[in-house]
């Protein structure tokens, strides 16, 4: 295995982490309570005896339960053979003292007397000035940290790099950060920016989501014939952990395995890489899978946003982008979960009034009203 320095913790943590969001069960339904303790005790054992050292979860993984059996699997190691990360549920407070008393819960679900690495979970713009700053989240993590319940403190994220900039410039005791950054992720959320600023801060950067929720581990054909195509011949998994791995930034990569194949097959990436170096050509290569992909776009949005403010609330650019992950990746499923389950219904194609006022501002010359119509039906599949 192979280590790096988590920014200003100085911590040395493994390449990769175990997240533990999507792990086995016994019902074969991704993320649900029924927790495979088998299996994954079984994992944790592999990952820990392989020299993984990073164990990432969270207070909703698996409804509330990741927590439980990830606390009562690491209590039979030695404290000091893993790191134990796990977030705030931020959207949970509503007043002060919340933050405190979940922690509190976390700690007592888990089991341990202190967390490694606590993270507010899933910032974005409206959960930062609306919930933290209002409720003086910052000043309970900091008490926290003083009593010894928690030893490092970041966030994780998901909004535009204006806002990560600024959650990270207006406070300066932020040790790491976490966010979602792949091939196809460079210039969406925090992205490549955001990387590159938080390193420059001496925040250590964790990577999630390396292969888009799986997307990127099973490509559509014409992506396939290329990566296939490429010597030395690797797997698409292999490929993209390699390209995110190449970069001095990052400090660990959160693999979401949801069986032990998938883990061992992780590890042996790390285990089987002289190095992590990608010459010219290999990112030649990167940048044509990525066209590949980028081909198969239905809508030709360019998220300029001139098209908001829509009156009636909906957010067009982020309706095309699930219509288009629908057809670049082949796999509709997680596009419309995240439609149908996350997505605001103010914000939803299914909330256009066909005012057209915004087919006057795109540059593209969209017909949006009439493809917000598409986009709904397609999202609302069952």
């Amino acid at each position: 295995m192979k280590y790096r320095k988590l920014g200003k913790t100085e911590k040395s943590i493994s390449s990769i982490g175990l997240g533990c969001m999507r792990l086995p069960t016994k019902d074969n339904l991704q993320m649900s309570q029924n927790i495979d303790e088998i299996e994954t005790t079984k994992m944790i054992e592999y990952a820990i005896d392989n020299g993984i050292n990073y164990f990432d979860t969270a207070y909703p993984y698996h409804g509330g339960k990741s927590e439980v059996v990830i606390g009562k699997i690491l209590n039979n190691f030695k404290r000091n053979e893993f790191y134990l990360a796990t977030k705030s549920p931020v959207w949970f407070i509503n007043s002060e003292g919340d933050f405190t008393r979940l922690l509190e819960e976390q700690l007592t679900k888990l089991k341990f007397d202190y967390i490694d690495f606590y993270l507010l979970h899933s910032l974005d713009s409206n959960r930062w000035n609306n919930i933290v700053k209002k409720y003086n989240v910052l000043s309970e993590l900091e008490d926290a940290k003083q009593k010894g319940l928690v030893k490092h403190i970041g966030f994780s994220f998901h909004d535009s790099f204006d806002v990560f900039k600024s959650i990270i410039d207006e406070y300066d005791k932020w040790e790491f950060c976490q966010v979602q950054y792949n091939y196809m992720d460079i210039e969406n959320q925090a992205g490549k920016k955001g990387v590159d600023y938080a390193f420059a801060k001496d925040l250590g950067v964790i990577i999630m989501e390396p292969l888009r929720g799986g997307r990127l581990a099973n490509p559509p054909e014409n992506v396939k014939a290329i990566i296939n195509s490429y010597k030395p011949l690797r797997t698409p998994q292999e490929w993209a952990m390699r390209w995110l791995w190449s970069q001095k930034e990052i400090s660990t990569v959160l693999t979401g395995s949801s069986n032990l194949e998938q883990l061992k097959q992780n590890i042996d990436f790390v285990n089987n890489a002289i190095d992590f170096e990608f010459s010219n050509e290999d990112l030649e290569f990167i940048e044509k899978v990525k066209k590949a992909y980028l081909d198969r776009i239905k809508i030709d949005c360019t998220k300029c946003n001139y098209c908001l403010p829509c009156p009636n609330g909906v957010n067009i650019p982020r309706n095309f982008e699930l219509y288009n992950d629908v057809f670049i990746y082949e796999n509709p499923i997680p596009p419309r979960m995240t439609y149908q389950r996350f997505m605001p219904d103010i914000e939803k194609a299914s909330n256009c009034i066909q005012c057209e006022e915004c087919e006057s501002k795109c540059p593209q010359k969209l017909e949006i009203s009439k493809l917000l119509l598409s986009v709904d039906e397609e999202l609302s599949k069952k």
